[in-house]
């Protein structure tokens, strides 16, 4: 009997529970499966890939920040050791008079080509005037994650700390395909928009036609890239004193994912400008939608070049039947 009472009290309580609420462990379960189907959408997947490049940019900054680079000390000790040797070699022993130009230029010369070479050597190695903290900037961080998942990778920062290193292996590898996503979803997006743009704009001009099918052209697709081309251009432009070919060839070598590199706005410059962490960010959001808008083109002109594919080959089979009954037609006109 007390076995029976158990059983029964068990049963009760699990009736109960199920009949006052869902299983926890199912709501968890259903919440997500929600963020997921969330995390799939546009406005997810955009959402996730900016997320992925300020946390990437974050731990990138705190993985290279720990330490000076090593240049640095090294290029300052040897400031200090020419100019101690350029001091040596002019006034200290008085073997050159000060007032014979010719003497004192022949006496500095093999020196200041000695510290000319070692400037080079160090620039070689990845100096370029700027402290840690300067060039691990989180603006400049964030242009270097986006270099790492949209596989443009400019080459003007690099991870020196062996943690950098491997920490950028693994980035990129779940990087990219979230970028491959980002890039599908985000050409759909686009690609509705401007279709159903382009179809609005043909019903107000009167030129559809009653059953007509709307197809954005190609040529449509091209001005729209050469307008965001030409509007980076001049933008880049007056940002950073470039002539208008360099600030085009940094917009359409960076929209193909080129990354020559020798152009990046705000991160060429030795001295720090104002403004110039601003810039990267304007230049981050420019390139993430760009690209957006390269994936759109090419959602439409697939498209466009599948309906004109279905026409040829439409036009090829009506020459070909067309071609097929003359033949038999003639083949009738010489049997009579």
């Amino acid at each position: 009997m007390g076995r029976v009472h158990i059983r029964s009290s068990l049963r009760s309580r699990e009736s109960s529970s199920t009949s006052t609420g869902v299983d926890p462990r199912e709501k968890i379960k259903d919440c997500c499966r929600k963020l997921v189907a969330f995390m799939c959408t546009q406005v997810g997947v955009g959402g996730l890939i900016v997320g992925y490049a300020i946390v990437g940019a974050i731990g990138f900054m705190t993985i290279e920040t720990q330490m000076e680079y090593v240049h640095i000390f090294e290029l300052e000790k040897l400031r200090r050791n020419y100019s101690e040797m350029l001091w040596s070699a002019t006034a200290a022993d008085h073997t050159v008079n000060v007032l014979n130009k010719k003497a004192f230029e022949q006496q500095t010369d093999q020196l200041l080509t000695d510290f000319q070479t070692e400037i080079v050597k160090a620039v070689r190695k990845g100096y370029n005037g700027k402290t840690v903290e300067e060039v691990w900037s989180l603006p400049a961080a964030l242009m270097f994650c986006l270099s790492i998942f949209t596989m443009i990778g400019y080459g003007n920062m690099v991870p020196r700390t062996p943690w950098g290193k491997g920490a950028t292996v693994v980035y990129a590898i779940f990087g990219i395909p979230l970028y491959v996503l980002y890039f599908l979803n985000m050409g759909n997006v686009l690609a509705q928009t401007f279709r159903w743009l382009y179809r609005w704009f043909h019903e107000c001009t009167g030129r559809k036609r009653l059953g007509q099918r709307i197809i954005v052209p190609s040529t449509a697709c091209l001005w729209v890239i050469f307008g965001y081309i030409v509007a980076g251009t001049i933008m880049f432009a007056q940002w950073e004193e470039w002539d208008y070919l360099d600030s085009a060839y940094f917009c359409v070598t960076s929209l193909c994912k080129i990354g020559m590199g020798d152009f990046v706005p705000g991160a060429n410059i030795v001295e720090a400008k104002s403004g110039s962490h601003l810039k990267l960010v304007i230049n981050f959001v420019y390139l993430l939608l760009g690209l957006g808008l390269v994936a759109m083109c090419y959602n439409l002109m697939r498209e466009d070049v599948r309906e004109k594919a279905k026409e040829l080959r439409e036009d090829i089979i009506d020459a070909f039947l067309d071609f097929k009954r003359k033949m038999v037609n003639c083949c009738q006109s010489d049997s009579k």
